[in-house]
Protein backbone atom coordinates (compact mmCIF):
# COMPACT_ATOMS: atom_id res chain seq x y z
CA UNK A 1 0.00 0.00 0.00
CA UNK A 2 1.95 3.53 -0.74
CA UNK A 3 1.50 5.67 2.35
CA UNK A 4 1.64 9.42 2.15
CA UNK A 5 4.38 11.01 4.51
CA UNK A 6 3.07 11.73 7.76
CA UNK A 7 0.54 14.44 8.62
CA UNK A 8 2.49 17.61 9.84
CA UNK A 9 1.24 18.50 13.21
CA UNK A 10 -1.64 21.18 13.42
CA UNK A 11 -1.47 24.48 15.24
CA UNK A 12 -2.92 22.36 18.16
CA UNK A 13 -0.13 20.77 19.16
CA UNK A 14 1.80 24.18 18.64
CA UNK A 15 0.04 26.24 20.64
CA UNK A 16 1.57 28.39 23.54
CA UNK A 17 2.85 26.54 26.59
CA UNK A 18 5.15 24.43 28.62
CA UNK A 19 7.39 22.48 26.54
CA UNK A 20 5.85 19.14 26.11
CA UNK A 21 8.71 16.44 27.13
CA UNK A 22 9.07 13.68 25.34
CA UNK A 23 7.63 11.28 27.52
CA UNK A 24 4.97 12.74 28.48
CA UNK A 25 1.67 11.15 28.21
CA UNK A 26 0.18 13.37 25.75
CA UNK A 27 3.26 13.44 23.51
CA UNK A 28 3.56 9.08 23.65
CA UNK A 29 -0.32 9.35 22.68
CA UNK A 30 -0.17 11.68 20.09
CA UNK A 31 3.39 9.46 18.44
CA UNK A 32 1.10 6.02 18.33
CA UNK A 33 -1.76 8.40 16.76
CA UNK A 34 0.43 10.18 14.12
CA UNK A 35 1.59 6.60 13.33
CA UNK A 36 -1.90 5.19 12.46
CA UNK A 37 -3.11 8.12 10.42
CA UNK A 38 -0.43 7.79 8.23
CA UNK A 39 -1.04 4.05 8.12
CA UNK A 40 -4.79 5.38 7.23
CA UNK A 41 -3.81 7.89 5.26
CA UNK A 42 -5.82 10.98 6.99
CA UNK A 43 -6.16 13.78 5.35
CA UNK A 44 -5.08 17.08 7.06
CA UNK A 45 -8.65 18.05 7.66
CA UNK A 46 -9.66 14.54 9.48
CA UNK A 47 -6.13 14.73 11.36
CA UNK A 48 -7.13 17.72 13.17
CA UNK A 49 -10.86 16.85 13.62
CA UNK A 50 -9.12 13.45 15.61
CA UNK A 51 -6.47 14.95 17.22
CA UNK A 52 -8.27 18.22 19.22
CA UNK A 53 -10.51 17.81 21.53
CA UNK A 54 -13.98 18.70 21.48
CA UNK A 55 -14.04 20.85 24.31
CA UNK A 56 -11.78 21.62 27.24
CA UNK A 57 -13.05 23.64 30.23
CA UNK A 58 -11.66 24.88 33.51
CA UNK A 59 -13.02 25.39 36.74
CA UNK A 60 -12.49 27.14 39.83
CA UNK A 61 -13.99 25.09 42.60
CA UNK A 62 -14.13 27.18 45.81
CA UNK A 63 -14.66 25.28 48.65
CA UNK A 64 -15.63 26.21 52.67
CA UNK A 65 -13.17 23.93 54.39
CA UNK A 66 -13.83 22.72 57.97
CA UNK A 67 -11.93 25.67 59.32
CA UNK A 68 -14.34 28.31 57.83
CA UNK A 69 -11.42 29.36 55.44
CA UNK A 70 -12.08 29.63 51.80
CA UNK A 71 -10.26 27.70 49.32
CA UNK A 72 -10.18 27.74 45.78
CA UNK A 73 -9.54 24.56 43.57
CA UNK A 74 -8.78 24.24 39.63
CA UNK A 75 -10.90 21.29 38.03
CA UNK A 76 -10.51 20.22 34.30
CA UNK A 77 -13.01 18.42 32.14
CA UNK A 78 -11.47 17.45 28.72
CA UNK A 79 -14.21 16.04 26.12
CA UNK A 80 -12.09 14.38 23.07
CA UNK A 81 -14.66 13.50 21.12
CA UNK A 82 -18.34 12.14 21.19
CA UNK A 83 -18.94 10.95 17.38
CA UNK A 84 -19.64 7.27 18.57
CA UNK A 85 -21.86 8.76 21.54
CA UNK A 86 -21.81 10.92 24.73
CA UNK A 87 -18.20 10.98 26.17
CA UNK A 88 -16.75 8.92 28.30
CA UNK A 89 -13.96 8.76 31.33
CA UNK A 90 -13.02 8.69 34.67
CA UNK A 91 -12.45 11.98 37.37
CA UNK A 92 -8.95 12.13 39.01
CA UNK A 93 -8.45 13.71 42.31
CA UNK A 94 -4.40 14.43 43.04
CA UNK A 95 -2.15 17.14 42.89
CA UNK A 96 -0.38 16.97 40.26
CA UNK A 97 -3.32 17.11 37.86
CA UNK A 98 -2.73 18.93 34.57
CA UNK A 99 -4.66 20.29 31.37
CA UNK A 100 -1.81 18.14 29.38
CA UNK A 101 -2.56 15.11 31.34
CA UNK A 102 -6.40 15.06 31.50
CA UNK A 103 -6.32 15.49 26.96
CA UNK A 104 -4.14 12.49 27.17
CA UNK A 105 -6.25 10.67 28.83
CA UNK A 106 -9.62 11.60 27.03
CA UNK A 107 -7.87 11.07 24.01
CA UNK A 108 -7.04 7.39 25.46
CA UNK A 109 -10.62 7.12 26.50
CA UNK A 110 -11.72 7.39 22.69
CA UNK A 111 -9.66 5.01 21.43
CA UNK A 112 -10.18 2.62 24.01
CA UNK A 113 -13.66 2.81 23.75
CA UNK A 114 -13.46 2.36 19.83
CA UNK A 115 -11.31 -0.49 20.47
CA UNK A 116 -13.94 -2.46 22.39
CA UNK A 117 -16.81 -1.49 20.22
CA UNK A 118 -18.49 0.80 23.06
CA UNK A 119 -20.73 3.61 22.10
CA UNK A 120 -19.21 6.46 23.58
CA UNK A 121 -16.41 9.07 22.91
CA UNK A 122 -13.89 9.68 25.00
CA UNK A 123 -13.37 12.32 27.88
CA UNK A 124 -11.30 12.65 31.17
CA UNK A 125 -11.94 15.10 34.40
CA UNK A 126 -10.10 16.07 37.09
CA UNK A 127 -9.32 18.68 40.74
CA UNK A 128 -5.62 19.66 41.95
CA UNK A 129 -5.82 18.61 45.18
CA UNK A 130 -4.65 16.26 47.88
CA UNK A 131 -7.55 13.91 49.09
CA UNK A 132 -5.34 12.78 52.03
CA UNK A 133 -5.57 16.42 53.47
CA UNK A 134 -9.15 16.93 53.22
CA UNK A 135 -11.72 15.17 55.80
CA UNK A 136 -14.59 13.29 54.13
CA UNK A 137 -17.10 16.76 54.39
CA UNK A 138 -14.49 19.02 52.67
CA UNK A 139 -14.59 16.09 49.60
CA UNK A 140 -18.15 15.88 49.65
CA UNK A 141 -18.32 19.83 49.24
CA UNK A 142 -15.63 19.89 46.67
CA UNK A 143 -17.24 17.46 44.39
CA UNK A 144 -20.30 18.72 44.87
CA UNK A 145 -19.32 22.25 43.65
CA UNK A 146 -17.14 20.47 40.69
CA UNK A 147 -20.10 18.74 39.81
CA UNK A 148 -22.46 22.28 40.07
CA UNK A 149 -19.76 23.73 37.86
CA UNK A 150 -19.75 21.43 34.95
CA UNK A 151 -23.91 20.59 35.14
CA UNK A 152 -24.35 21.69 31.45
CA UNK A 153 -21.87 19.10 30.24
CA UNK A 154 -22.46 16.16 32.06
CA UNK A 155 -25.81 13.99 30.83
CA UNK A 156 -26.38 10.48 30.97
CA UNK A 157 -26.69 11.52 26.71
CA UNK A 158 -23.69 13.79 27.18
CA UNK A 159 -20.82 13.32 29.42
CA UNK A 160 -20.50 10.65 32.10
CA UNK A 161 -18.25 10.42 34.78
CA UNK A 162 -16.83 7.23 36.40
CA UNK A 163 -14.15 6.74 39.29
CA UNK A 164 -10.01 7.19 38.45
CA UNK A 165 -7.04 7.97 40.90
CA UNK A 166 -8.65 8.70 44.46
CA UNK A 167 -12.52 9.14 43.30
CA UNK A 168 -14.84 5.68 44.27
CA UNK A 169 -18.29 5.01 44.75
CA UNK A 170 -18.98 7.49 47.25
CA UNK A 171 -17.67 9.94 44.99
CA UNK A 172 -19.76 9.00 41.95
CA UNK A 173 -22.83 8.89 44.80
CA UNK A 174 -22.47 12.89 45.30
CA UNK A 175 -21.91 13.40 41.40
CA UNK A 176 -25.25 11.62 40.90
CA UNK A 177 -27.15 13.02 43.71
CA UNK A 178 -25.77 16.58 43.02
CA UNK A 179 -26.70 16.05 39.36
CA UNK A 180 -30.22 14.45 40.34
CA UNK A 181 -30.58 17.52 42.90
CA UNK A 182 -30.49 20.30 39.96
CA UNK A 183 -32.54 18.06 37.51
CA UNK A 184 -35.23 17.47 40.12
CA UNK A 185 -35.15 13.52 39.11
CA UNK A 186 -33.30 10.77 40.07
CA UNK A 187 -30.79 9.92 37.21
CA UNK A 188 -28.38 7.51 37.60
CA UNK A 189 -27.30 6.84 34.38
CA UNK A 190 -25.11 10.41 34.80
CA UNK A 191 -22.32 8.41 36.45
CA UNK A 192 -20.79 4.96 36.41
CA UNK A 193 -18.57 3.07 39.32
CA UNK A 194 -21.74 3.98 41.35
CA UNK A 195 -22.64 1.77 44.72
CA UNK A 196 -24.80 -1.33 43.84
CA UNK A 197 -27.77 0.20 45.67
CA UNK A 198 -27.82 3.09 43.53
CA UNK A 199 -27.68 1.31 40.26
CA UNK A 200 -23.85 0.18 39.78
CA UNK A 201 -23.45 -2.93 37.89
CA UNK A 202 -22.23 -6.22 39.16
CA UNK A 203 -18.73 -7.19 38.25
CA UNK A 204 -17.65 -3.60 38.45
CA UNK A 205 -14.81 -3.72 40.58
CA UNK A 206 -12.97 -6.17 38.74
CA UNK A 207 -13.80 -5.38 35.60
CA UNK A 208 -10.36 -3.70 34.57
CA UNK A 209 -8.62 -6.69 36.37
CA UNK A 210 -10.56 -9.36 34.44
CA UNK A 211 -10.41 -8.13 31.10
CA UNK A 212 -6.57 -7.88 31.66
CA UNK A 213 -6.38 -11.38 32.16
CA UNK A 214 -8.86 -12.49 29.32
CA UNK A 215 -6.93 -10.46 26.66
CA UNK A 216 -3.35 -12.28 28.17
CA UNK A 217 -5.47 -15.70 28.11
CA UNK A 218 -5.76 -14.71 24.31
CA UNK A 219 -2.69 -13.95 23.60
CA UNK A 220 -0.89 -16.84 25.45
CA UNK A 221 -3.09 -18.84 23.35
CA UNK A 222 -1.84 -17.05 20.33
CA UNK A 223 1.89 -17.99 20.97
CA UNK A 224 0.93 -21.22 22.00
CA UNK A 225 1.63 -20.83 25.50
CA UNK A 226 -0.33 -22.78 28.69
CA UNK A 227 -1.70 -20.55 31.29
CA UNK A 228 -0.73 -23.42 33.95
CA UNK A 229 3.10 -23.21 31.99
CA UNK A 230 2.91 -19.57 32.84
CA UNK A 231 4.78 -17.41 35.25
CA UNK A 232 3.60 -14.04 35.59
CA UNK A 233 5.21 -10.66 37.29
CA UNK A 234 2.16 -8.01 38.43
CA UNK A 235 3.83 -4.63 39.02
CA UNK A 236 1.13 -2.67 41.47
CA UNK A 237 -1.22 -4.13 43.66
CA UNK A 238 -4.16 -1.94 43.62
CA UNK A 239 -7.60 -3.21 42.66
CA UNK A 240 -6.24 -3.95 38.59
CA UNK A 241 -3.07 -5.41 39.68
CA UNK A 242 -4.40 -7.69 42.53
CA UNK A 243 -7.59 -9.08 40.29
CA UNK A 244 -5.15 -9.85 37.66
CA UNK A 245 -2.98 -11.84 39.76
CA UNK A 246 -5.85 -13.50 41.57
CA UNK A 247 -7.34 -14.58 38.68
CA UNK A 248 -4.20 -15.93 36.19
CA UNK A 249 -3.33 -17.75 39.74
CA UNK A 250 -6.86 -19.37 39.71
CA UNK A 251 -6.16 -20.06 35.78
CA UNK A 252 -2.61 -22.30 37.00
CA UNK A 253 -0.05 -19.61 36.48
CA UNK A 254 2.64 -19.03 38.76
CA UNK A 255 2.87 -15.68 39.80
CA UNK A 256 6.33 -15.33 40.89
CA UNK A 257 6.65 -11.38 41.98
CA UNK A 258 4.12 -8.83 43.06
CA UNK A 259 4.54 -5.15 43.82
CA UNK A 260 2.91 -1.59 45.22
CA UNK A 261 4.29 1.25 47.11
CA UNK A 262 6.26 -0.44 49.49
CA UNK A 263 8.19 -2.53 46.86
CA UNK A 264 8.62 -5.67 45.05
CA UNK A 265 8.50 -9.06 46.54
CA UNK A 266 9.90 -12.13 44.97
CA UNK A 267 9.34 -15.68 45.11
CA UNK A 268 10.85 -17.91 42.24
CA UNK A 269 8.32 -20.84 43.37
CA UNK A 270 5.03 -18.52 43.31
CA UNK A 271 3.04 -16.27 45.49
CA UNK A 272 -0.13 -17.32 47.31
CA UNK A 273 -2.51 -14.71 45.92
CA UNK A 274 -5.30 -15.15 47.93
CA UNK A 275 -2.72 -14.74 51.47
CA UNK A 276 -0.86 -11.92 49.60
CA UNK A 277 -4.14 -10.36 49.38
CA UNK A 278 -5.36 -11.64 52.90
CA UNK A 279 -2.30 -9.84 54.13
CA UNK A 280 -2.19 -6.47 52.49
CA UNK A 281 -6.06 -6.23 53.38
CA UNK A 282 -4.80 -7.07 57.26
CA UNK A 283 -2.28 -4.81 56.43
CA UNK A 284 -3.93 -1.07 55.80
CA UNK A 285 -3.63 -2.17 52.56
CA UNK A 286 0.30 -2.73 52.28
CA UNK A 287 2.53 -5.60 51.52
CA UNK A 288 5.32 -3.80 53.55
CA UNK A 289 6.80 -6.67 55.32
CA UNK A 290 5.05 -9.85 53.02
CA UNK A 291 6.78 -12.62 54.80
CA UNK A 292 6.86 -15.67 52.03
CA UNK A 293 8.87 -13.47 48.97
CA UNK A 294 12.22 -11.19 49.01
CA UNK A 295 11.63 -7.99 49.06
CA UNK A 296 13.32 -6.57 45.71
CA UNK A 297 12.66 -3.20 44.33
CA UNK A 298 10.02 -2.21 41.74
CA UNK A 299 12.70 -1.29 39.01
CA UNK A 300 14.13 -5.08 39.70
CA UNK A 301 10.55 -6.29 39.14
CA UNK A 302 10.02 -5.04 35.76
CA UNK A 303 13.20 -6.65 34.49
CA UNK A 304 12.57 -10.20 35.62
CA UNK A 305 12.42 -13.17 33.22
CA UNK A 306 8.65 -14.41 33.07
CA UNK A 307 6.44 -15.22 30.36
CA UNK A 308 3.71 -12.50 31.37
CA UNK A 309 4.78 -8.71 32.64
CA UNK A 310 1.42 -7.09 33.88
CA UNK A 311 2.53 -3.18 34.97
CA UNK A 312 -0.60 -2.39 36.65
CA UNK A 313 0.70 0.77 38.73
CA UNK A 314 1.46 3.93 36.94
CA UNK A 315 2.65 5.77 34.01
CA UNK A 316 5.83 5.96 32.26
CA UNK A 317 7.40 2.70 34.06
CA UNK A 318 9.05 1.04 30.99
CA UNK A 319 10.85 3.51 28.84
CA UNK A 320 13.88 3.56 25.87
CA UNK A 321 16.12 3.62 29.58
CA UNK A 322 14.93 0.12 30.69
CA UNK A 323 13.26 -1.64 28.02
CA UNK A 324 15.90 -3.49 26.42
CA UNK A 325 16.12 -5.16 30.19
CA UNK A 326 12.63 -6.55 30.00
CA UNK A 327 12.55 -10.02 30.00
CA UNK A 328 8.91 -10.74 29.43
CA UNK A 329 7.35 -12.67 26.39
CA UNK A 330 3.90 -10.41 26.61
CA UNK A 331 3.42 -7.30 28.23
CA UNK A 332 -0.44 -6.39 29.21
CA UNK A 333 -0.93 -2.98 30.71
CA UNK A 334 -3.28 -3.06 33.20
CA UNK A 335 -2.00 0.80 33.85
CA UNK A 336 -2.44 3.97 31.48
CA UNK A 337 0.41 4.59 29.52
CA UNK A 338 3.17 1.88 31.54
CA UNK A 339 4.77 1.93 28.28
CA UNK A 340 6.35 5.23 26.64
CA UNK A 341 6.68 5.37 22.83
CA UNK A 342 9.75 5.73 22.79
CA UNK A 343 10.24 2.07 24.39
CA UNK A 344 7.48 0.65 21.93
CA UNK A 345 10.20 0.06 19.29
CA UNK A 346 12.77 -1.30 21.12
CA UNK A 347 10.41 -3.88 22.72
CA UNK A 348 9.53 -4.79 19.47
CA UNK A 349 12.60 -5.66 18.11
CA UNK A 350 12.80 -7.91 21.29
CA UNK A 351 10.00 -9.65 20.29
CA UNK A 352 8.01 -8.56 22.89
CA UNK A 353 4.18 -8.65 22.45
CA UNK A 354 2.32 -5.68 24.11
CA UNK A 355 -1.27 -5.77 24.61
CA UNK A 356 -1.54 -1.80 24.45
CA UNK A 357 -3.63 -0.23 27.41
CA UNK A 358 -6.14 0.99 25.17
CA UNK A 359 -7.22 -2.89 24.96
CA UNK A 360 -5.97 -4.25 28.02
CA UNK A 361 -7.93 -2.12 30.55
CA UNK A 362 -10.70 -1.24 28.90
CA UNK A 363 -12.85 -3.90 30.77
CA UNK A 364 -13.33 -1.17 33.09
CA UNK A 365 -14.88 1.50 30.58
CA UNK A 366 -17.00 -2.23 29.26
CA UNK A 367 -18.48 -2.82 32.45
CA UNK A 368 -19.31 1.07 32.74
CA UNK A 369 -21.01 0.84 29.57
CA UNK A 370 -23.00 -2.75 30.83
CA UNK A 371 -24.01 0.00 34.33
CA UNK A 372 -25.28 2.73 31.67
CA UNK A 373 -27.29 0.25 29.92
CA UNK A 374 -28.87 -1.67 32.87
CA UNK A 375 -29.73 2.10 34.58
CA UNK A 376 -31.15 3.13 31.16
CA UNK A 377 -33.30 0.26 31.17
CA UNK A 378 -34.12 -0.14 34.95
CA UNK A 379 -33.26 -3.54 34.28
CA UNK A 380 -30.14 -5.32 36.31
CA UNK A 381 -27.82 -8.44 35.40
CA UNK A 382 -26.23 -11.23 37.92
CA UNK A 383 -22.43 -10.78 37.74
CA UNK A 384 -22.28 -13.91 35.85
CA UNK A 385 -23.63 -12.27 32.98
CA UNK A 386 -21.72 -9.19 33.35
CA UNK A 387 -18.41 -11.21 33.19
CA UNK A 388 -19.33 -13.23 30.50
CA UNK A 389 -20.78 -10.42 28.21
CA UNK A 390 -17.31 -8.71 29.14
CA UNK A 391 -15.23 -11.63 28.26
CA UNK A 392 -17.30 -11.96 25.43
CA UNK A 393 -16.79 -8.38 24.19
CA UNK A 394 -12.82 -8.42 25.06
CA UNK A 395 -11.88 -11.55 23.30
CA UNK A 396 -13.65 -10.26 20.04
CA UNK A 397 -11.32 -6.65 20.55
CA UNK A 398 -8.69 -9.07 20.87
CA UNK A 399 -9.26 -10.90 17.92
CA UNK A 400 -10.05 -7.50 15.85
CA UNK A 401 -6.39 -6.42 16.78
CA UNK A 402 -4.70 -8.91 15.79
CA UNK A 403 -6.37 -9.25 12.58
CA UNK A 404 -5.01 -5.95 11.85
CA UNK A 405 -1.60 -6.79 12.80
CA UNK A 406 -2.08 -9.64 10.27
CA UNK A 407 -3.00 -7.28 7.77
CA UNK A 408 -0.47 -4.52 8.02
CA UNK A 409 2.63 -6.55 9.69
CA UNK A 410 2.07 -3.92 12.37
CA UNK A 411 2.42 -4.51 16.43
CA UNK A 412 -0.81 -4.80 18.53
CA UNK A 413 -0.28 -1.28 19.65
CA UNK A 414 -0.12 0.32 16.14
CA UNK A 415 -3.11 -1.83 15.39
CA UNK A 416 -5.27 -0.65 18.08
CA UNK A 417 -4.70 2.95 17.06
CA UNK A 418 -5.56 2.21 13.29
CA UNK A 419 -8.29 0.37 14.31
CA UNK A 420 -10.24 2.91 16.82
CA UNK A 421 -8.56 5.78 14.81
CA UNK A 422 -10.64 4.34 11.77
CA UNK A 423 -13.85 3.44 13.01
CA UNK A 424 -14.06 6.86 14.63
CA UNK A 425 -12.81 8.49 11.26
CA UNK A 426 -15.46 6.38 8.95
CA UNK A 427 -18.44 6.95 11.39
CA UNK A 428 -17.62 11.01 10.92
CA UNK A 429 -17.27 10.63 7.37
CA UNK A 430 -20.74 9.22 7.60
CA UNK A 431 -22.13 11.77 10.19
CA UNK A 432 -20.68 14.52 7.89
CA UNK A 433 -20.10 17.84 10.12
CA UNK A 434 -22.51 20.05 10.91
CA UNK A 435 -22.53 23.41 9.38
Amino acid sequence: MSKKSKPQPTAFYKEPGPKLDEESPFESMMERFRFAADILELDEGMFQYLASPVKQVIVSVPVVMDNGKIQVFEGYRVIHDNVLGPSKGGIRFAPDVNLEEVKALAAWMTWKCAVVNVPFGGAKGGIRCNPKELSKSELERLTRRYTANLLDVFGPDRDIPAPDMNTDEQVMAWIMDTYSMNSQRTETAVVTGKPIILGGSQGRKEATGRGVVTVTLAALNKLGIMPNKTEVVVQGFGNVGAVSAELMHEQGAKVIAISDISGGYYNPDGIDIPKAIKYMNDNNRSLEGFPEADKITNEDLLELKCDVLIPAAKEDQISKHNAHKINAKIIAEGANGPVTANADSILEENGVMVIPDILANAGGVTVSYFEWVQDRQGYFWTEERVNRRLNRMMRNAFDNLYQVCDEHKITMRQAAYVYAINRVAETLKLRGIYA
